[in-house]
């Protein structure tokens, strides 16, 4: 069975606002975001369609809280909570959050290209 750990997942994004450590598993990323801010990533998601993300996510909140914005309204997840995000949200991330989350790889990859190109265009995460 594919499988993987924290310890062992590489870390792909460190900023101030997150810690990304990521592992594809057959069609799947399995990700391990810690968010050491509050922060919006908001802005990053510019130029998905209606400006949000638009890959689902299942998860579990390891520590902290976060909340995600749909057009039809908001949830907020705490520690202890699993999760699933349907396409077109967007989130803020409390400080001290934690996260493993599930996400189908292309759809993940699609939407990780438009924010990694506005990162490097100097969008900020606010």
């Amino acid at each position: 069975m594919p499988r993987t750990r924290k310890d062992e997942a590489p870390i792909a994004i460190s900023e101030p606002s997150i810690e990304g450590r990521y592992v594809e598993v057959d069609d799947y990323t399995i990700s391990f975001e810690t968010f050491p801010i509050a922060s919006d990533p908001g802005p990053l998601f510019v130029g998905l369609p209606d400006d949000r993300c638009q890959c689902p996510h299942w998860g579990y909140v390891m520590r902290g809280s976060f909340s995600a914005s749909y057009a039809d309204g908001e949830e907020t997840f705490h520690a202890g909570d699993a999760y699933y995000l349907r396409p077109g949200h967007l989130t803020k991330l409390g400080a001290g959050t934690e996260i493993v989350e599930f996400s189908p790889t292309k759809p993940l990859q699609e939407t990780m290209a438009v924010v990694g190109a506005n990162m490097e265009a100097g969008v900020q995460v606010r």
